[in-house]
């Protein structure tokens, strides 16, 4: 079996059910993996407050990819190890475009999310759907307009996220905002929202400089994921691992696919991969 020393997993719909719960069997798993040497490297779209206590209380996480990958975390430093992150200029050009579209957006920057007070209020109409509305209003800090707070505050962000209620005009803007802002990468972690983060900031060039910095060779490393932000990470790493319930786009670039997040695939992937004969 290949000898694998670091596995990075994202969050929603991969390791974390559709309920956002960690099943006891992917925690054992994981937990065995630690046992073994095995870094264990969260990797998301959240920033690291954001992440879900049922995963910052583990104790054997050392290291956290967030923001798809604009921030490598080393947690017990509080230190970041590899930073990726869009100018304030370019944020707000990206951002005067936004206004022009029935859209709703918002940013990470300094590990936190920032809105405009008008959209924010509109957050229950552009995400109903009750954990991505929970995310975004705990974790969004409205102001009075973001494009002149972030003027005011004079450095890069983290991420730019955005809502639809068009899901047509959300799949032409993947494309056309992809070519209006080159020095960005376009992705999606749900059915909603198109995110832009620097070319720089993915998650599998973090994953890269997390590994490097580790010693260790990408062909042993392993990752998890189900969505478009995922793609990357997937594409990196020694070994991709597609979740049954990620789209076929997704599944396409991985080496393996598991089960669901709601059937513990993570667990079953480590099985296959790092125990079984």
């Amino acid at each position: 079996m290949r000898k694998i020393r670091l596995i990075a997993l994202d969050l929603d719909g991969t390791l974390l059910t559709t309920e956002k719960v960690l099943t006891e069997e992917n925690r054992k798993a994981l937990l065995r993996c630690a046992e073994e040497g095995v870094e264990i490297v969260p990797a998301t779209g959240r920033f690291y407050g954001g992440m879900p206590e049922n995963i910052r209380s583990l104790p054997f996480v050392h290291y956290a990819i967030t923001v798809n990958g604009a921030q490598v975390y080393d947690i017990a430093r509080d230190e970041a190890l590899y930073k990726g992150e869009i100018p304030v200029e370019e944020a707000v050009e990206i951002m005067s475009f936004l206004d022009t579209l029935p859209v709703i957006y918002d940013c990470y920057m300094d590990n936190w999310g920032w809105m405009t007070k008008g959209l924010y209020d509109l957050a229950p109409v552009y995400a109903p759907h009750k954990h991505s509305l929970e995310m975004l209003q705990k974790l969004r800090t409205p102001v009075p307009e973001l494009k002149a707070h972030l003027r005011q505050v004079g450095h890069g962000v983290q991420k730019i996220q955005m809502f639809f209620l068009d899901m047509d005009l959300r799949q032409e803007m993947m494309g056309r905002l992809a070519e209006m802002f080159p020095d960005t990468a376009v992705t999606s972690s749900i059915p909603r929202n198109v995110e832009l983060n620097a070319r720089s900031a993915q998650k599998g060039i973090a994953l890269a400089a997390l590994a490097d910095r580790l010693g260790i060779p990408m062909g042993q490393t392993m990752a998890f994921g189900d969505d478009l932000n995922d793609i990357n990470m997937l594409r990196h790493a020694g070994i991709g691992v597609a979740m049954s319930n990620a789209p076929d786009e997704v599944k396409a670039h991985a080496d393996w696919v598991t089960g669901s997040c709601d059937e513990s695939g993570v667990a079953q992937a480590i099985a296959h991969f790092l125990w079984e004969e």
